[in-house]
């Protein structure tokens, strides 16, 4: 089978474990048949270099006719003055509410190999498997009014967190979609005792389910959620939460998988997905990329962690193109060579060897063709 796949390698480390994931979806095609075409352009700092703006509308375009969109990570000093007109992560927020990729799928799973690789107690780590989904075009991030101003006072700014039944309900509805899939335990986090658009939220949470009997549903404060993370991570199955919660929660959770390194991520969305929230049997167009920030202090130097990338490739495979046993294969990889004890540096310990970007890349990728 042919796929064609928009790469959007951004900043810093992105282009470096952005590399590895196409490496790793070329072997895959040369085991299994399939043929990935891959079509480059630039989103965030680089491209508000070469072009004044954090994406360009033919980039988006591009996007558009593809099966899904790999990207990398934007950011970085250079473009780091707030009163800049454009920052790199306008192209962020414009190619997410452009392909309309309302739901960010963070799975968040231990290693045994890593329980050491974390401050965390390793006794509550061990076995923990849970699922975020965190809402991706609402909320703060894209809320109007959003402005600052001098006043004879000082200055001022202002950011608006709104939401519409809508846009609740359609990413609930995934989080009761993949909870029944899962262990049946849905977590809604909201700060319903101060903020109305959270009361609504947990509102339309308990109608819609009414019609997922099957599915136990928890109400949960965020920072409630925030402390339930660290004391008992292992009672969490789905959680679904608003755009700003989830983006804290997850890097939050990042600490009990030893590193933003191993955390991958899908963003989904379109049409099909937002009809009914069922996801069995649909390739959903989505964007897939790693949790973790562009690192500008190590880009360029063979040592970022390439494995989030790796997995989000797997996921890439598992939703946009419903390959499920290549995705097993890369997943099973990933798992093989950290039990082999292959380490980069961000999971390794003092005075341990570590290996490369690009050497982690190709120990991942001997791993897929010996299994």
């Amino acid at each position: 089978m042919k796929f064609t796949l928009a790469v959007l390698p951004g900043d810093g480390i992105g282009p470096d474990v952005v590399a590895e994931g196409i490496n790793v979806l070329n072997r895959i095609g040369e085991l299994y048949g399939h043929q990935f075409e891959f079509k480059h352009a630039l989103i965030g700092g680089c491209s508000i270099d070469a072009h004044g703006v954090a994406i360009t509308d033919e980039t988006v375009a591009m996007a558009k006719k593809t099966h899904a969109v790999i990207l990398g990570a934007v950011g970085g000093p250079k473009w780091d003055d707030p009163k800049a007109p454009t920052r790199p992560e306008d192209g962020l927020l414009r190619i997410r509410k452009d392909l309309q990729l309302f739901a960010n799928l963070r799975p968040v799973k231990t290693y045994p190999q890593l329980l050491d690789s974390t401050p965390i107690k390793p006794d509550l780590l061990n076995g923990v498997d849970m699922l975020v989904i965190r809402e991706l075009t609402g909320g703060l991030y894209f809320g109007k009014p959003k402005k600052r101003w001098d006043t004879p006072r000082g200055r001022k700014a202002v950011d608006t967190m709104a939401y519409s039944e809508k846009e609740i309900a359609r990413v609930v509805t995934v989080g009761f979609e993949m909870a029944r899939r899962r262990r049946q335990k849905l977590t809604s986090v909201d700060k319903a005792n101060v903020l109305t658009t959270s009361r609504l939220w947990r509102e339309i949470a308990t109608e819609i389910g009414k019609n997922y009997p099957d599915v136990k549903l928890n109400h949960m404060l965020v920072d409630t959620c925030a402390m339930n993370l660290i004391r008992n991570p292992r009672d969490f199955d789905v959680i679904v939460t608003e755009n700003t919660f989830g983006d804290i929660l997850t890097d939050e959770a990042a600490v009990l998988a030893g590193s933003m390194g191993m955390l991958p991520s899908a963003s989904l969305g379109g049409p099909k997905l937002a009809k009914g929230g069922t996801m069995e049997g649909k390739k959903l167009f989505g964007l897939y990329e790693p949790i973790h920030g562009s690192a500008p202090d190590i880009a360029g130097q063979n040592k970022a962690n390439p494995l989030a990338t790796i997995l989000s490739m797997a996921m890439l495979m598992r939703y946009s193109l419903r390959l499920h046993k290549e995705a097993d294969a890369v997943e099973k990889a990933v798992q093989s060579v950290l039990e082999a004890g292959h380490r980069t540096f961000d999971i390794s310990k003092p005075g341990e060897p570590w290996v490369g970007t690009k050497e982690m890349g190709q120990t991942v990728r001997e791993a897929i063709q010996k299994a």
